[in-house]
């Protein structure tokens, strides 16, 4: 091993210097300082003007800060045709520029995939900017919303008429940003036929790409980007506790940050799956500490409205994660900009911060850059966990000091996220 790479933080800095580089650019700052607020699970496939605006309002009745506000799937006509519904939302601008008086960025939901039934489809087939399959013919691909065309964005034509589509959207309403969704590669075949030839990954980081264009942004899938400035949501979690449940964010959430995408997104709050998502089986203490969970990533982002699906005790903790986050932005926003000069990882597992003191295998607790530890509770009924403390002075939210190394088992009611403060 060549010397300065011993370590995982040598180890990384040389990977990252090497093979994905900084990229002295930053998403968004609010994504950063604020809480996110997106209304997939609140709305599904019903998104209205009203029931966004009334959202809005809700987040700041309820003594939350105003963020990015990202309105989901169906606001839209046929996927690929990028205009609002006119029954759903007869007036875009309008609502636009609320959100802007209230504090809000808005967002907007994007795919690759073209309604085959459509007149975008009609028009841009022969184009030639669909992918097409082995056989030379449009392909027509099954996703989680049924059977679509898919954009070929290896063709620069075809990148330039999604650019079209969105800037358009920008300069008509006012819309800040894209969360440019799928992507994923179990959409593409290794024998599609394309623009440029390339990979079922190589269509992934195609479409990944486009998004480039717009600091508002977030992904969910992305191959080879590493460094660039892209929002990486981690993939949906279930409403649980265990198996691709909360138990994920952190580790999740440590790897993302490893493989080189700094500016990253644990899922929604409580879960963004939404087939395990159900009010009527709702576990209130998951949510909030889900929320908790989340506060002191790079970014946290709400969906199920906490007010409507808690009682008051259980919506205040929540509120009292979202102001935390809001607390810590502008030192959440220092770390983000040291990961552009850098490449370094804002969320930082125990190891990189502290090697030669046995913390490679900690996956419940992880440094905010390098001076924070933070120890949620990811356990269904915890009200005491260990936290291990590296060398050093430690100072904690409850204002105790603790000298380390050490492990020490500590209360954790409901009403609390611990963290120390290395002095």
């Amino acid at each position: 091993m060549e010397k300065g790479h011993e370590t995982l933080a040598g180890a990384f800095r040389h990977a990252a210097r090497t093979f994905f580089p900084a990229v002295p650019a930053l998403p968004e700052e609010l994504l950063f300082t604020a809480p996110q607020y997106n209304l997939w699970i609140e709305l599904l496939y019903h998104p209205t003007q009203e029931k966004v605006l009334q959202y809005a309002r809700d987040v700041l009745a309820n003594g939350m800060p105003p963020g990015v506000i990202m309105i989901d799937d169906n606001w839209h006509e046929p996927y690929g045709t990028w205009t609002f519904h006119p029954g759903r939302f007869p007036q875009p601008k309008q609502m636009v520029d609320e959100l802007h008086a209230w504090g809000f960025k808005v967002m907007l939901w994007v795919c690759p995939f073209i309604s085959s039934d459509s007149s975008t489809f009609r028009k841009l087939e022969p184009a030639g900017i669909l992918l097409k399959d082995g056989e030379g013919k449009t392909a027509i691909r099954k996703w989680w919303n049924g059977y679509s065309a898919v954009l070929d964005c290896t063709n620069p034509q075809a990148v330039a008429w999604i650019h079209e589509q969105l800037d358009s959207l920008q300069s008509q309403f006012g819309i800040d940003g894209f969360k440019l969704d799928a992507g994923d590669l179990e959409f593409y075949e290794s024998d599609d036929l394309s623009y440029e030839i390339t990979t079922r990954n190589g269509h992934s980081e195609a479409w990944a790409k486009v998004g480039l264009k717009y600091p508002l942004n977030e992904y969910r899938a992305c191959w080879k980007l590493a460094g660039q400035p892209l929002v990486q949501r981690l993939k949906d979690k279930q409403h649980r506790w265990e198996d691709n449940g909360l138990d994920c964010l952190i580790p999740d959430g440590l790897a993302q940050g490893l493989l080189g995408y700094a500016y990253t997104c644990p899922d929604m709050i409580g879960g963004g799956e939404f087939t395990s998502f159900s009010v009527d089986q709702l576990d209130s203490e998951l949510f909030v500490r889900s929320a908790q969970c989340s506060a002191l990533f790079p970014m946290m982002q709400f969906s199920a409205a906490p007010w409507r699906v808690l009682d008051d005790e259980h919506l205040r903790y929540c509120i009292e994660a979202a102001q935390l986050h809001a607390a810590f932005g502008e030192e959440i926003l220092d770390l983000a900009k040291h990961a552009s000069q850098t490449g370094e990882p804002i969320l930082r597992h125990m190891a990189y911060e502290f090697p030669g003191e046995g913390m490679e295998m900690i996956q419940d607790q992880f440094m905010l850059g390098h001076s924070l530890l933070v120890a949620p509770v990811v356990v269904r009924g915890a009200r005491s966990r260990q936290v291990i403390f590296p060398t050093g002075i430690w100072v904690g939210d409850d204002g105790t000091t603790v000298s380390g190394p050490a492990k020490l088992e500590i209360e954790v009611p409901l009403d609390r996220l611990p963290f120390y403060r290395k002095q």
